[in-house]
């Protein structure tokens, strides 16, 4: 999980800055972790403890403010109730990379990834979100070619990935729905050549880039099975211990480098 994690901090800095061109630094001194890597961490927690999604993304949520929650998810993390609240975006996508690391079925990926979206995104576009990512990260993982990824995918969710990023690229705009970010950030990882570009690909597309880099990095890590040492070092100097503590717990019990 730590390849979404680092999508998110390279992404941070252009959310409100939208950027067409892969050719940027990957990190500068405003590069940080957002809501993405605070509740993919909490999705892992959960899977590692009581497998309780609400209480691990309220417990982190509260415990880490101002990381970019959307105002939904605010007022859901501050209410006495965790009642979910229909949500159609990709949040639940983006926190969902743990949940293909972590399992080793298909059946078992798809149920998971169905209740750690549905506490919040109990809509079916935001539950098919999540399901389609963490199924593109545990497929990655068990080393399905490109194509079969992209097969599997589209047979399940309907998504249309045979899109390319230079065509996406041109009139693609912000948008935080799982069926307007979602494909375009699995199509970053399946036009890439390496970790590194799937993110300058997820980013490049001038939309909502720390999320969409967040998404397409984890497929990317569980794919090329290689993130560069530079990226990993800057992003483990940003985080908390806290956070790092449960990154190495997860990445010893399920066996990641």
């Amino acid at each position: 999980m730590l390849g979404a994690i680092a999508g998110d901090m390279i992404g941070s800095v252009f959310e409100g800055n939208p950027l067409k061109s892969k050719d940027f630094p990957l990190f500068c001194e405003d590069s940080t972790f957002t809501d993405d890597t605070v509740l993919t961490v909490a999705v892992a927690h959960a899977i590692m403890t009581d497998g309780d999604y609400a209480s691990a993304l309220k417990s982190f949520g509260l415990k880490y403010p101002r990381r970019g929650y959307g105002g939904f998810f605010q007022d859901w993390l501050e209410s006495s109730k965790s009642k979910p609240y229909n949500s159609w975006g990709n949040g639940s996508a983006m926190r969902v990379s743990p949940v293909g690391f972590a399992f080793d079925s298909v059946e078992e990926v798809l149920d998971e990834a169905k209740k750690s979206a549905e506490v919040t995104h109990n809509h079916p576009e935001g539950i098919e979100g999540a399901q389609a990512t963490a199924l593109a990260v545990f497929l990655a993982r068990k080393g399905s070619e490109k194509n079969d990824i992209r097969n599997e995918i589209e047979g399940r969710f309907g998504y249309v990935l045979d899109r390319t990023v230079d065509k996406i690229r041109a009139a693609y705009t912000f948008d935080v729905s799982c069926i307007g970010s979602v494909p375009e950030s699995i199509i970053a990882f399946l036009n890439s050549k390496d970790y590194e570009d799937t993110i300058r690909n997820a980013i490049s597309l001038g939309g909502d880039s720390d999320t969409m880099a967040c998404i397409a990095g984890g497929i990317a890590q569980a794919y090329y099975e290689d993130i560069p040492e530079e990226i990993i070092e800057e992003v483990r100097k940003e985080l908390s211990d806290e956070l790092l503590d449960i990154i190495d717990d997860f990445c010893s019990t399920y066996n990641l480098g």
